[in-house]
């Protein structure tokens, strides 16, 4: 028997392959397939099931893909019932992969119809569980993402509850933990940066497994402090039960390039020009109107958080060779628009003659000479900002600037910040197409204005500032 844990950064998340005598279970695989059929043909072996955890809400599964070129079945819990061929399975209903079986523990809590995957090895000893969303080592997920919307998040805490002490606490220590999601994710609150574990350890350090608590206390201090989900979620979620189209069409179709009239045309007729060069690229010359979002980055967490239209057509502006990686990592978030690229880039669009745009930035060496005439914002998350802030920053988290894009005085000018210089970058794009113009970018972030002499405000001091 193998476990073979596949883990992305970018998205925080963990697919597994799970080997026996040649017959491989694959369980919440990626958009992207090939590297899947490339494991299993190194390991010859076969892919006889694709497990789906439940469904997916902050990224496009793999899973229609990989069973069109295996035939394997995919494999849901109960509740689910989706618009394409599946096996429902029933609670505890158990799959024999070689000589190890897997079982279905109907685990509702994080979704209705979340379940976890128990590993039996080859001696019948209860060896692993891929929990998905339902347990992360030093969290569970939040309970505000059900498709079905007679559930409230109270609900579905209650149910998690439940299901964390009947069907996971029960088991023993020395399981192997293996979650859904790491550190970085927006599917809990506290997750380790770890993403491997064991039962054992969880039962002592996660405060959902606490055995003191009341199931009217978990609810409360899991529904509490919750931030809003990003606000492709949802649309995540009902590609991954309703379907979608073939990965290959999306790429063939991204990757094309386009000359400097052609990207005008596109832009003339709706499309979004996507920058997802590096920042300090971007600062030098980009093209009005485009938004920044670095494939650096957090890149596809960023696309879905500020880009409303899961449908939006996309023109990208990209490092020569990234092409293929853009548009995969779009697609991973259900983005599958986009229509090509600029080819030659900046460099082309310039020799065209046309316009480019630049954004001013400073050392925060140089903040400190200005600091009493300026207005700082700081577009970290609230926690960041709640825990240590500049002195009189107003907070105007990149999160949510698309619930409130009037925040800010057009007339007046502002200095942003984010921790390190990627997400600054990004707000003043968003900002520019919204027709914000005086704006100026601290280089280095709050990193960098903590090295100077700039007054810092502390957890203590900081409520009434945010």
């Amino acid at each position: 028997m193998r476990v073979e844990q596949l883990y992305t950064k970018c998205l925080a998340e963990a697919a597994y392959f799970i080997e026996s005598q040649g017959e491989i279970a694959v369980i919440d695989p990626l958009r992207e397939v090939q590297p899947y059929l490339d494991l299993a043909e190194q390991w010859n072996g076969k892919i006889k099931y694709i497990f789906e955890t439940h469904f997916h809400a902050d990224f496009v599964s793999g899973h229609i893909d990989l069973a069109r070129k295996t035939n394997a079945p995919i494999v849901y819990g109960p509740q689910s019932n989706p618009s394409f061929d599946c096996i429902v399975a029933a609670d505890n209903q158990e799959f024999q992969v070689g000589a190890v079986k897997i079982r279905v523990l109907h685990t509702p809590g994080h979704t209705p119809e979340s379940v976890t995957y128990l590993l039996i090895d080859e001696e019948g000893k209860e060896h692993a569980i891929f929990t998905g969303d339902t347990l992360f080592l030093g969290d569970v997920g939040r309970p505000d993402l059900a498709i079905k919307g007679d559930l409230t998040q109270e609900d579905l805490a209650g149910m998690l509850y439940d299901s964390l002490r009947t069907k996971l606490m029960v088991l023993p220590d020395d399981v192997i933990v293996y979650p859904g999601h790491g550190a970085g994710s927006s599917c809990g609150k506290n997750m380790s940066s770890e993403t491997v574990g064991t039962l054992g350890e969880q039962k002592q350090t996660n405060y959902a497994l606490r055995t003191d608590v009341s199931k009217a206390d978990f609810i409360q201090e899991l529904t509490e402090g919750i931030l809003p989900p990003p606000q492709y979620f949802p649309k995540n979620a009902m590609m991954n039960k309703n379907g979608y189209d073939s990965f290959e069409e999306v790429v063939q179709r991204g990757v094309k390039p386009l000359t400097v009239e052609q990207v005008r045309e596109a832009e003339a007729s709706g499309a979004l020009v996507l920058d997802v060069r590096n920042q300090d690229e971007f600062i030098k010359a980009h093209i009005p109107s485009s938004l920044f979002i670095g494939l650096n980055g957090t890149f596809a967490m960023w696309v879905g958080a500020l880009i409303e239209d899961i449908k939006q057509p996309l023109v990208l502006v990209v490092p020569e060779g990234k092409e293929e990686e853009a548009v995969t990592r779009l697609a991973r978030v259900g983005y599958d628009h986009c229509i090509g690229f600029l080819e030659g880039g900046i460099a082309a669009w310039t020799a065209a003659g046309q316009s480019v745009e630049t954004i001013t930035s400073i050392q925060a060496s140089e903040l400190e000479t200005i600091f009493d005439s300026v207005s700082l914002v700081d577009v970290r998350k609230p926690g960041e900002f709640s825990a240590e802030h500049v002195d009189g920053a107003k907070h105007y988290p990149l999160d949510f600037m698309l619930d409130n894009p009037h925040v800010l005085d057009r007339s007046k000018t502002y200095h942003v910040h984010c921790a390190g210089g990627y997400r600054s970058v990004i707000a003043i794009s968003l900002l520019k197409r919204w027709g914000y113009t005086n704006l100026v970018d601290i280089a280095g972030g709050y990193g960098a204005i903590k090295k100077t002499q700039l007054p810092v405000t502390d957890f203590v001091c900081s409520s009434g500032n945010s």
